[in-house]
């Protein structure tokens, strides 16, 4: 499933791509992805202005000059494709189930072979309590968050920090692929209990979550199955994952003896070292 810094690129192709212009046509080539549209989705959208694409956790809030606020959501295999210039005639893929057309000759098609994806739509002042986005913890990229508020979020939690980070009532939007990285940096082991994290070591993976994230943005994101650029292009961050898929490999940092091992927490793989991370 997309993470934080996937949804970010998207975003943030979908903004560059979008915001200031209108949509001349939203069509839908199916009744529902995993909720049914809602009734008028289309006519909802159909002339409005882009006002802003922002980010919350891993949705997208697209914002509307005088109307509802679109939450979507990629699921584990959505994408956005931008096609700046296309032919009317072109054939949709079977998995094409949403298409948007600008008044500048902008095409989005958002494809999505599992169909997990979804598209909702909210008042612009029902956001905070919307079901899909209330209790949502804070944004690691955020002013808000640092080591003291996540020691205080982790506070009386006994689960292990892994299955901890994965709770978006925790920290919003950090995956299974970004908790493993953040831990092994800040050289906090997965087994640790949450409540056990605070002082020193909730200042140490506060900076690694933020580090991390940033890093992947800046690499496009990672990308392993599904996932690619609202252009298409893959993301690259993969290629600068430390202990992720890494099973078997020796530790990276030189002065280790220890190699990577793959345990499952909460259904998920952590990869981890057991020897430096405490």
């Amino acid at each position: 499933m997309p993470e934080l810094p996937e949804v970010e690129t998207v975003c943030r192709g979908l903004e560059q791509a979008l915001v200031g212009d209108q949509f001349t046509s939203v069509t839908l080539r199916r009744a529902n992805l995993r909720f049914p549209f809602a009734d008028g989705f289309a006519d909802a959208l159909t002339g409005r202005r882009i006002d802003a694409i922002t980010r919350r956790a891993k949705y997208i809030l697209m914002s509307f000059d005088g109307g509802p606020v679109m939450i979507g959501h990629l699921g584990m295999s959505g994408s956005f494709r931008i096609e700046p210039e296309f032919d009317p005639a072109s054939p949709f893929d079977k998995h094409d189930h949403v298409i948007f057309e600008t008044k500048r000759g902008v095409r989005v098609r958002y494809h999505d072979p599992r169909r997990f994806g979804f598209m909702l739509l909210s008042p612009p002042n029902g956001l905070a309590t919307h079901p899909q986005l209330a209790g949502i913890g804070p944004e690691p990229l955020g002013n808000e968050f640092s080591g003291p508020i996540l020691a205080e979020r982790l506070r009386g939690r006994k689960s292990p920090i892994k299955s901890a980070l994965l709770d978006q009532r925790v920290v919003a939007g950090v995956g299974n692929i970004y908790a493993c990285e953040a831990l092994y940096r800040s050289g906090i082991s997965p087994r640790r209990r949450a409540e056990n994290v605070k002082g020193r070591r909730a200042d140490d993976l506060a900076a690694a979550i933020r580090a991390v994230l940033l890093e992947a943005i800046e690499s496009g994101g990672s990308t392993l199955r599904n996932y690619s650029h609202t252009t298409g292009e893959l993301g690259y961050f993969q290629h600068r994952f430390l202990v992720y898929d890494r099973e078997g490999n020796p530790c990276p940092k030189q002065e280790c003896p220890g190699e990577i091992r793959r345990i499952v927490q909460s259904g998920r793989s952590t990869f981890f070292c057991p020897k430096c991370q405490r």
